[in-house]
């Protein structure tokens, strides 16, 4: 099932940053020029870099995954680094370590891939919980602290991970405290008839993943969109209904009995912020009880846990969301 927020509509009023969402809005078309279909999934990577957030993209193996997010980073004018998370990776393998200069007998820094605007964490669930914990510091404070000493990490700074569904084989699952630092988890399903023919005509004709240059990907956006557009977002506009209505849905999570662990302030303050971005986006100043119900699933699917009778039962987390969706009185 696509999301409500797959496409990006047309704008129906002026408001301010036009420019800088339109470079913002160009990167969709970059990114098809390598990956068919996943719009949902490229809207919410924007969504992010406008929030200063980090996403957590999910799907089995062969869905484009490493691609989109290789793909939107070609399409930046931002530095990029990869790391390929694997069950030996150590955490200064991440963050940097000290390491011993001979020849001045001394110890400098060495600085990790951390050190970068945007990180693609690949199959990050496929290393140990104390490895994925050497982000927890980076992706919160947007820092790293070695030997007592925090070292700032660059602006923009942005963790784009990749993740295999937790019950393959050879995954650990992500610690809730680490989960909860993602804005936005999401799901990149196996794609239609269409568009399965439209990637293997892609293939026949000679494109290859490894080169997006030849595939005619070009930088689109830089930081100075990314600033212009996140000054543009902050001024817009929550109603204190709308506030209201967020803080019902998250209070509405903790009461429900098939979820063990419901939503923290910190999951309501990423989709009032998701929302935000989103209606910017979307051409207006102000936020709409339809743009929070829009992000109500990727901003807190990897939030909720749920009970073991639940899961037992076949529930589901996005199962549980749409029925507090349904539940709680939406504001006129």
């Amino acid at each position: 099932m696509s999301e409500p927020w797959s496409s990006t509509p047309q704008d129906t009023t002026t408001v301010p940053g036009s420019d800088a969402r339109g470079a913002l809005r160009a990167l969709r078309t970059e990114v098809a020029k390598a990956v068919v279909g996943q719009d949902a999934a490229v809207t919410g990577l924007v969504i992010a870099l406008l929030c200063r957030g980090h996403v957590l993209l999910e799907g089995v193996p062969g869905v484009a995954k490493t691609l989109l997010a290789r793909t939107v980073s070609a399409a930046l004018s931002l530095d990029t680094r990869r790391v390929q998370f694997t069950p030996d990776l150590m955490p200064g393998d991440v963050t940097g370590s000290l390491v011993y200069e001979a020849r001045s007998g001394q110890f400098s820094f060495r600085e990790g891939p951390v050190f970068t605007n945007l990180l693609l964490a690949d199959e990050i669930n496929r290393t140990p919980p104390k490895t994925q914990a050497a982000l927890l510091e980076a992706m919160e404070e947007r820092q790293v602290t070695v030997e007592g000493l925090p070292r700032p990490l660059p602006d923009p700074f942005i963790v784009v991970a990749t993740q295999n569904p937790v019950e393959y084989e050879g995954t650990y699952p992500l610690p809730e405290a680490q989960l909860d630092r993602f804005l936005l988890k999401l799901t990149m399903p196996l794609p239609s008839r269409d568009d399965e023919v439209g990637v293997l005509t892609r293939h026949s004709e000679g494109f290859d993943p490894r080169d997006l240059a030849a595939a005619g990907v070009r930088p689109v956006a830089g930081a100075a969109d990314l600033e212009a557009g996140r000054a543009a977002v902050r001024r817009v506009t929550l109603a204190p209904e709308v506030i209201g209505y967020v803080v019902d849905l998250a209070r509405a999570t903790r009461q429900s009995p098939s979820l063990q662990l419901g939503v923290s302030p910190r999951g309501a303050t990423a989709l009032m912020s998701a929302a935000r971005a989103w209606a910017w986006l979307s051409g207006r100043d102000y936020v709409t009880p339809d743009d929070v119900k829009a992000l109500a699933r990727p901003a807190l699917r990897h939030r909720v846990e749920l009970r073991a009778e639940a899961e037992l039962e076949g529930v589901t987390a996005e199962a549980v969301l749409d029925g507090v969706l349904g539940s709680v009185p939406t504001p006129r």
